[in-house]
């Protein structure tokens, strides 16, 4: 695929997933995520040519202009959407497959000091809500959903919704058959609660059936 048909392709990417969008004008001039992507292959292609610092320099100047920080080493596949973008951080090792979507402030983060694979891996399909942490080369799995603020530390299945500090599984569907555009969070069970309840339930069956249960006086 051509460089201009790559670039197209992310415009329609945004208008499939952001109703706001009303004109590739409008897209084109103000829309970070795609400036962010499009400032990414550059510093991409510098970096595998052996480049490094020429791409740090073209990175960091995304960086200021959208708040957006995708370290040139990263990979990035095709039809990745970023919406609103501010303070999205994508580590050196970290991998993001196709039909992606990350809200702001999101962090793909490293937990390691080596020169390793440190950051995740994103299977095609995933959703990561607004100011979720991904750290360490885990996996989130084909067609999961990462609800906000949450605080991911291991792989994730396909087709799991996680939650929480840290992220517990809530939810699985068929991967193959999830949405990957929203991410309903009203509609996203809080592990909190469900954790709560399953304690005073057991909590009441012990006192139910505790040693003066049954006792004749």
């Amino acid at each position: 695929m051509s460089a201009i048909s790559r670039m197209r392709e992310d415009i329609n990417v945004v208008f499939e997933r952001d109703p706001a969008a009303r004109s590739t004008l409008e897209v084109v001039l103000c829309y970070p995520g795609l400036h962010a992507l499009w400032g990414h292959r550059l510093s991409n292609a510098l970096w595998r040519r052996g480049l490094e610092v020429l791409a740090r320099i073209l990175s960091h100047n995304v960086r200021l202009l959208t708040q957006i920080e995708i370290h040139p080493g990263a990979t990035l596949g095709r039809r990745v959407f970023i919406d609103h973008g501010a303070g999205i951080v994508i580590g050196e090792t970290a991998e993001i497959g196709e039909n992606c979507v990350l809200y702001q402030g999101v962090t793909l983060g490293g937990i390691s000091l080596q020169k390793e694979k440190r950051h995740p891996t994103l299977e095609p399909h995933v959703v990561i809500g607004a100011g979720a942490k991904i750290l360490g080369p885990i996996t989130i799995a084909h067609g999961a959903r990462v609800g906000a603020n949450s605080v991911v530390v291991r792989d994730v299945p396909a087709g799991a919704t996680v939650v929480g500090i840290p992220a517990r599984e809530v939810r699985r569907r068929d991967p193959e058959k999830a949405e990957t555009i929203t991410l309903h969070h009203e509609r996203i069970s809080d592990p909190i609660p469900l954790a709560l309840g399953d304690i005073l339930e057991r909590l009441n069956r012990l006192e139910s059936d505790g040693p003066d249960s049954g006792r004749n006086d």
